[in-house]
């Protein structure tokens, strides 16, 4: 009698063909869930884009439009928002008002964020954006400004401050990142920008996770202090777009290297700096980041760490943030302007 081989059994047979058609059901359905996703992704970012329109202008420097505001009189002050925020920020936050009784405040959407182009061919490091807009303020006309950056935004400062201390009066660095430790949320936060699979990830699943997790994300950044209803209003989707998670991404990959980059320039830096912090901050270790900075400092300035506030000061202490964004802009230069 013949045989018939376990290959060619008929139950075999039946589970193989089985097997193959849940494979290709799971496939098509992920393939499905993913178009999805890209469409939602896209429709919600169209609507947020048509609900948030410029709120300023625009000037091009070096292949980059940069969207910003200037407005007021007086010294000039110079306003840098952190990852993954934009001029918005601190309109909501109540501190550009409060700035604009007494001086002249401009405010960039940083290159990738808000209304501002990111140019793929061009890097965006903490010095390469401080040349950007230091040459964008040159052609605005701005003069011997003084610089606030917050989280993020103050690797830009102190890069502004570091490489045009003759132009630039001073700095005001809130809530910032200065002294390189491990940080295993940078590489989680990186992997959108990572070349294929991050892609994927930035037009279907990523910007859905992230306003999924939204609420809990910024009661973090505010805690301890409760979110101010007013932040209710911040363009959510924007910040969600693909474009500004790349950027976003992007910089979480660079803050360990150039926080040690920069900071074996602290000792050069040669223009007055006041550090500001909340004590109770859960994004950076504040006490540790602004002491840290502070003894590499030649004038070594007492930073000031606020209790009982946390990551975004700019909301809930604005009127300290005032004093200090004051006393420097009071303050007299290191040194000599060239003329």
């Amino acid at each position: 009698m013949s045989s018939i081989s376990e290959s060619a059994n008929p139950l075999n047979l039946a589970r193989q063909t089985n097997s193959s058609t849940t494979r290709n059901a799971l496939l098509l359905g992920g393939i499905a869930a993913l178009v999805g996703a890209a469409i939602f992704v896209r429709s919600k970012t169209a609507q947020a884009e048509r609900a948030f329109p410029p709120v300023g202008n625009f000037i091009e420097v070096n292949g980059v439009k940069l969207h910003y505001t200037d407005t007021g009189e007086g010294t000039p002050i110079v306003l840098l928002h952190g990852n993954g925020a934009m001029i918005e920020d601190f309109q909501l936050s109540g501190l550009l008002d409060q700035l604009l009784q007494e001086y002249r405040v401009i405010v960039f959407d940083r290159p990738g964020y808000g209304h501002s182009t990111r140019p793929k061919d061009q890097a965006f490091d903490p010095e390469s954006q401080a040349a950007l807009l230091h040459d964008a303020l040159v052609q605005l006309g701005v003069e011997r400004p003084v610089v606030l950056g917050h989280s993020w935004g103050t690797l830009v400062a102190v890069a502004m401050a570091l490489n045009y201390p003759q132009y630039v009066h001073g700095a005001v660095l809130l809530s910032g990142y200065y002294v390189p430790t491990p940080r295993l949320d940078t590489w989680l936060m990186s992997m959108p920008s990572i070349p294929l699979l991050g892609t994927l990830m930035r037009y279907t699943v990523s910007p859905i996770i992230s306003s999924l997790t939204w609420k809990g994300i910024t009661k973090t950044l505010f805690s301890p202090n409760e979110v101010p209803a007013q932040f209710s209003r911040f363009p959510k989707w924007l910040t969600l777009r693909p474009s500004q998670l790349l950027a976003s991404a992007q910089e979480s990959a660079m803050m360990v290297p150039y926080a040690k980059k920069l900071s074996q320039r602290y000792g050069e830096l040669d223009v007055p700096v006041m550090i500001v912090g909340g004590e109770n901050d859960k994004i950076v270790r504040t006490e540790f980041q602004a002491n840290g900075m502070a003894e590499k400092l030649k004038s070594h300035p007492q930073p000031t760490i606020l209790p009982g506030a946390g990551h975004m000061i700019h909301y809930v202490r604005t009127d300290e943030v005032y004093q200090a964004v004051a006393e420097i802009a009071q303050s007299e230069p290191a040194r000599p302007t060239l003329q």
